[in-house]
């Protein structure tokens, strides 16, 4: 890493969370794939009533770790159980800092003997090159960055290209493809599947309800992988997602996409962000939303917030190990649906067609999030207990929809109050127009939301809770 530090970004702004709120990173941006294939609506519904294939080649990074050491350097740096973990496996990676919070989370593979893939958002995959790098491991990396939020034309390649197809006809549509069954392959177990000739590995996974495959390949395999897909899923009613629907697929199926990652501070990560660039995701990572604290740690989430609690085991010695064996006893957080009243959320809308009166914060459609990471306040009573955390609209359900994390007394079913928009009209982040604050209902529902997706998930995945 080259130029000035994100410690030193941090030392020469003064105050981080002031940094963070008023970023001018601009959108979050799925990049490369269309905004829409046909419309948004009509693609949600294929993810819950016939099958749906997502393209992920662009908007995620990987990293291969290679080497003697590969599997004892990912061990020491997540939460999860490395027993049993083998080649044609698969896990959710959740990485914690020295003080047992979240730092992200992605999934990794288990490709071969000594060869290991992660796949996930940036921060993780700068913890795991960090630790690769300075911890006199054994191994080596290969490194795929996400594509370009704005490629201006030019040529964008990847690695991989990565697709899922799900939904309630996506074994047909796979069966199709292999040209005969399947193969059995567990849940979170990885396996080969037959494309036009071609082999090709998947990972039994589930994005919708219904569990289907993640297959992935040589990237200029993309286009001849993607043809036989959509062919194969032309009889079974399949639809290609566009990047505007992709990301609110999680409003349904329960899973926090994108925290804070927690390294802000600490002593201990001093030396991490030192080698972290003041101009990487770290540095430009912006925060959105109507909590606003003094300190940077009032942002940071545990694994138990976030409903990964379970994947915790203290078998082995990781990062964060000692402070998580002390909050293990709890209480905690836990993570949360908020189901948004409608007669509230429309006043956000008709302040837009009243000339001359200041509206509430936009909300847009089927995503309402403006920020990298989002923290709206949610009370009872005019008492925070807790924060709303990734929203939008489900088409499906015809809900406005949102995912966050509540004391431990809330339950299923409680009336709590969200505070939409920001404090003094608004923080100076790009996203962000001059608007006024609204108090909206929000009632505590199931997680995940879906009831396929609530009854048909394997047990941990994106953790069931009622």
């Amino acid at each position: 890493m080259s130029g000035e530090s994100l410690e030193s970004l941090l030392n020469r702004s003064g105050n981080t969370v002031e940094l963070l709120r008023n970023s001018q990173v601009g959108a979050y941006v799925y990049p490369v794939v269309p905004i829409e294939f046909t419309n948004w609506r009509s693609e949600q519904v294929g993810w819950q009533k016939t099958a749906v294939l997502y393209d992920q080649s662009h908007h995620m990074s990987e990293i291969t770790v290679s080497g003697p050491d590969a599997l004892r350097l990912l061990s020491h740096l997540t939460i999860n159980s490395f027993t049993g973990f083998a080649p044609n496996k698969a896990k959710q990676m959740v990485p914690c800092s020295y003080d047992g919070y979240v730092i992200g989370d992605g999934i990794l593979f288990y490709l071969d003997k000594e060869e290991l893939l992660f796949v996930g958002r940036t921060p993780t995959v700068n913890w795991i090159e960090f630790h690769a790098q300075t911890g006199g491991y054994q191994v080596e990396t290969i490194r795929d960055e996400r594509s370009p939020s704005h490629p201006r034309g030019k040529a964008v390649v990847r690695r991989h290209y990565r697709y899922q197809i799900q939904g309630p006809n996506a074994a047909q549509v796979l069966q199709k493809l292999n040209g005969g069954p399947l193969p059995d392959v567990k849940f979170f177990n990885t396996g080969v599947i037959s494309i036009r000739g071609r082999k090709v590995r998947c990972l039994r996974h589930g994005m919708a309800g219904a569990p289907g495959l993640e297959i992935w390949g040589p990237y200029d395999e993309a286009d001849e992988i993607r043809e036989a897909i959509l062919e194969a899923g032309r009889d079974f009613g399949l639809v290609q997602v566009g990047a505007r629907a992709y990301s609110s697929n999680t409003l349904e199926s329960g899973w926090i996409p994108s925290p804070l990652p927690a390294i802000y501070s600490g002593e201990l990560m001093k030396k991490y962000r030192e080698w972290l660039p003041a101009n990487g995701y770290e540095g430009m990572a912006s925060i959105g939303g109507s909590f606003v604290a003094g300190d940077i740690e009032d942002y940071y989430t545990t694994p138990y917030d976030l409903g990964y609690g379970p994947f915790i085991r203290f078998d082995h010695d990781f990062i964060g190990r000692e402070a998580l064996e002390k909050k293990a006893q709890g209480p905690h957080r836990k993570k949360a649906t908020f189901a948004w009243n409608p007669d509230d959320l429309l006043k956000v809308f008709a302040s837009l067609l009243v000339p001359g009166e200041v509206n509430y914060k936009y909300w847009d459609f089927p995503n309402c999030n403006y920020a990298s990471s989002t923290f709206d306040r949610i009370e009872r009573r005019g008492r925070l207990v807790g924060f709303s955390m990734f929203g939008g609209y489900s088409y499906n359900e015809r809900t406005a929809l949102s995912l966050g994390i509540v004391e431990p007394d809330i339950e299923v079913g409680d009336e709590l109050t969200l505070v939409w928009g920001e404090e003094n009209g608004g923080t100076r982040k790009t996203t962000v127009e001059p608007h006024r604050q609204l108090e909206i209902r929000v009632k505590v529902a199931p997680t995940p939301y879906a009831r396929a997706a609530r009854e048909g998930y394997q047990e941990g995945w994106r953790t069931r809770q009622t």
